[in-house]
């Protein structure tokens, strides 16, 4: 792995909300662990040598990295609720599984509405609102990207 990659790669991972991160391939071992304002980056090169890359800088993330940002009301009483991070949407737990919420469903805040998976992990994502289903915006099993609207909520 090159070192443009490995920034690259540095760089996504701190823009996303993710607190902790364990990346191992045959030629990199990265583990990234984000606590309060400053990350803690370690790199170690298991076969090939590998450059150490500075540090990057990062804003706080919010309390609960995987819990969906709330949008700005789409109607006086409906609030959009967003994609956390980049990945692919799921909405249930495996192919054979019910759907975690569908549309007229009622949800409350903490309730899981689906699964991002990002980087062959699968994150649930949590409502941060209360209220019922009245759209869901993705199809199942689609890519999605950061901040991009997921479900519509009628408060």
């Amino acid at each position: 792995m090159e070192n443009k990659e490995i920034q690259k790669l540095l760089d996504f991972i701190a823009q996303s909300t993710l607190d902790e991160v364990n990346i191992e391939t045959s030629e990199l071992k990265l583990s990234v662990k984000r606590y309060g304002v400053a990350p803690v980056v370690q790199q170690v090169a298991v076969a090939a040598p590998v450059v150490a890359a500075a540090p990057v800088a990062v804003a706080a993330a919010p309390a609960s990295p995987v819990a969906a940002p709330v949008a700005a009301p789409v109607a006086s009483n409906r609030v959009t609720i967003k994609s956390p991070m980049i990945g692919t949407f799921y909405r249930s737990a495996g192919p054979d599984k019910a759907s975690f919420v569908e549309i007229g469903t009622e949800i409350s805040k903490g309730k899981t509405v689906c699964i991002i998976e990002a980087m062959k992990l699968f994150n649930e994502i949590e409502a941060e609102i209360s209220g019922k289903i009245v759209e869901v915006l993705v199809e199942n099993a689609t890519p999605v990207e950061f901040d991009q609207p997921l479900f519509v909520v009628e408060q």
